[in-house]
């Protein structure tokens, strides 16, 4: 029998207050405690990308994290990118190009690109490519998805219309 424990995140800009098993995995408590089920979880090994979450800013794989480890740390799910109901310039980008089929891979997508829009605001197709190499899709073919992270990044660097 696993401990339980009650710990706080700071998810999406708000505290959570959850009781947990020591065990629960990030991308667990995510979805089972806090209901946010847009971190998909696939491989459960960090191999897949699908649970790709920002932590500081940083995309991680929520499940090789444990929850209690993610106490004091800023996590943003893809929920969280979007702003007062609207879509990020990078959620519009991947809707404009057609950048998702299923849609399972997307969350992990769009963290993943942000976080490398963030730390690279005008990156080369190639640096697209390279930053989004863990996340697996099996649907698109990953052009769409490169042309939608390139659009992003150019609509960015112009500012709202």
């Amino acid at each position: 029998m696993s401990e339980r424990l009650k710990i706080s995140l700071n998810v999406n800009n708000d505290t959570h207050a959850c009781e947990i098993d020591a065990r629960m995995t990030l991308a667990d408590c995510l979805r089972e405690k806090l209901d946010l089920t847009g971190t998909h979880l696939g491989c459960e090994h960090g191999v897949c990308g699908a649970c790709t979450v920002l932590a500081d800013g940083v995309s991680i794989r929520s499940c090789l994290i444990f929850a209690v480890q993610a106490q004091g740390m800023k996590i943003t799910t893809v929920e969280g990118l979007a702003k007062d109901g609207e879509l990020s310039p990078l959620q519009e980008a991947f809707h404009d190009n057609h950048a998702l089929q299923c849609g399972f891979c997307t969350p992990g997508m769009l963290t993943t690109a942000e976080a490398l829009l963030t730390e690279n605001p005008a990156p080369t197709r190639r640096e697209v490519e390279s930053a989004i190499s863990g996340n697996i899709c099996r649907c698109t073919g990953y052009i769409s998805i490169v042309d939608a992270i390139i659009d992003a990044a150019e609509r960015r660097r112009q500012g709202p219309p």
